[in-house]
């Protein structure tokens, strides 16, 4: 939910009904560099005094911006209801357009019909502007690029739309603006075919790095929503559940969050540059998931702005579908979803591509699973179970080695991260307690006074039925 309302910024703009300037301020924020959100129901001071009829509002909303604003707004902008103090309102969130100079379909692109947002007023956009922008427009986007194939079929998207509450008519590949200006079919008629050559891939290593790869799956060469809920599928079946078991209690956790998973792979995909035909990537290894992405940020759009959730569509035709198909949720609430589980860092940002590295859950590392050759079901490795009485220690101290120690640690290294320098103390008060509790466990069982001894946290990897292969 929105928070309460103060004070109209340059995101943000009062409106207490629908009236005649609502595409005005809708073209603003569009020629903006980070969009913006309109709030219906409240007045110019902040105070909510409440809609009627919100569901007739929205389709009339939709309709205007459909038919009075040029290029096409779909999929730039999203209607929501909200609830403050009682009272219904409707809020409009409206993205920043790769199509600039947005203008008033009557109007033309003019001073007239073009308007950028300065501070918390919708101004008439100067004509040096309107002219520059019009230079820039991005013209290799995938609904300008002419499909390599004309002739295609969309059985399976009209399959998926037959379970929601929209149908494909005849008109459907003009209504979802799957052409182009000529009549053909645009590339992301193409993506959204029953065949294409779009093919994902989701790789498996066994260890943290690319050398020994020991899977390799495409999901592709089909509409990219049926390759986009495979992905999630397997990447769901991957996302295994763990447990820690600790000197005082029973750890349970999924190797990555559930919903930025989710909001992750979709992000990475609906936002994806396929004007260079080079699909998102997907790389498990034994520590992590990376997701490669090609594309970067919008000319003009820094990191602190995408961090803020304000959205660019990069595929505003393939956003429109998503959304549709309820893939996507409100618009800008990805980023914002997969930060309330994960800091900024976990994104890399470079010329050409966009990396986000999910981290397997703190204090976890995937187990090396043992295969019964008999039936080739997994068989999670068994994990000593220990109480707390079996560490007498139990410290923080103890804590820190378990988490520091899932991956294997030598003594020197244990020892420097706690920052002790009594070698004997640490052995005697931390370190056998320990093993002997069954909660660290020796790479050379054989030679435990080798220098080459590192130390390992034991943990228990469960599988339930559906994360059996």
């Amino acid at each position: 939910m929105h928070s309460r309302p103060s004070t109209e910024d340059q995101h943000l703009e009062f409106k207490r009904e629908l009236n005649d300037k609502l595409e005005k301020e809708v073209v603003a924020f569009l020629n903006s560099r980070d969009g913006g959100v309109i709030l219906l129901g409240v007045d110019d001071s902040g105070q909510v005094l409440g809609l009627d009829d919100v569901d007739g509002l929205q389709l009339q909303i939709k309709d205007r911006l459909k038919h009075n604003i040029m290029p096409s707004t779909m999929g730039l902008f999203d209607l929501a209801v909200e609830k403050q103090d009682g009272k219904t309102l409707i809020k409009l969130i409206v993205a920043s357009g790769s199509e600039k100079p947005y203008y008033l379909s009557k109007m033309g692109m003019s001073a007239k019909g073009c308007f950028i947002r300065i501070g918390s007023a919708s101004e008439p956009m100067p004509i040096a502007m309107i002219e520059d922008l019009f230079s820039r427009r991005l013209r290799n986007s995938i609904g300008a690029m002419a499909s390599r194939r004309q002739n295609l079929h969309f059985e399976q998207l009209k399959i998926y739309y037959a379970e929601t509450l929209y149908t494909l008519n005849d008109q459907f590949a003009h209504n979802l603006e799957l052409l182009t200006r000529t009549g053909d079919y645009n590339y992301a008629a193409y993506l959204l075919a029953d065949q294409n050559g779009c093919s994902i891939k989701v790789a498996k290593y066994a260890g943290t790095t690319r050398v020994e790869l020991i899977e390799n799956e495409e999901y592709g060469y089909c509409c990219l929503v049926k390759a986009t809920k495979a992905v999630l599928e397997k990447l769901r079946i991957e996302n295994k559940t763990f447990t820690k078991i600790t000197a005082s209690k029973r750890l349970e956790q999924k190797l990555i969050d559930p919903v930025a998973l989710r909001e992750a792979v979709i992000n990475a995909i609906i936002h994806n540059d396929f004007s260079h035909e080079v699909p998102p990537k997907f790389e498990l290894f034994a520590d992590r998931l990376e997701i490669t992405s090609t594309g970067t940020l919008p000319p003009g759009f820094n990191q602190q702005e995408f961090f803020l959730g304000f959205s660019v569509p990069h595929n505003k035709e393939l956003m429109r579908v998503f959304k549709d198909l309820d893939l996507v949720e409100q618009m800008g609430s990805g980023i914002i979803r997969i930060l309330q589980h994960y800091p900024p860092s976990i994104y890399q940002f470079s010329q050409h591509f966009i990396r986000v590295v999910l981290p397997y859950a703190e204090g976890y590392y995937l187990a090396q699973e043992a295969r019964d050759p008999a039936n080739d079901q997994v068989t999670p490795q068994a994990t000593p179970q220990a109480t707390p009485q079996a560490t007498p220690q139990a410290t923080p101290q103890a804590s820190k080695v378990l988490d520091y120690c899932v991956t294997p640690k030598s003594r020197a290294e244990i020892q420097a991260y706690l920052g002790l320098k009594d070698r004997e103390y640490f052995r005697k008060q931390i370190l056998l307690p320990l093993i002997d509790a069954g909660l660290l466990q020796l790479s050379m069982p054989d030679k435990p006074s080798s220098p080459k001894q590192k130390y390992k946290t034991l943990i228990e990897v469960i599988c339930n039925e559906k994360t059996i292969p």
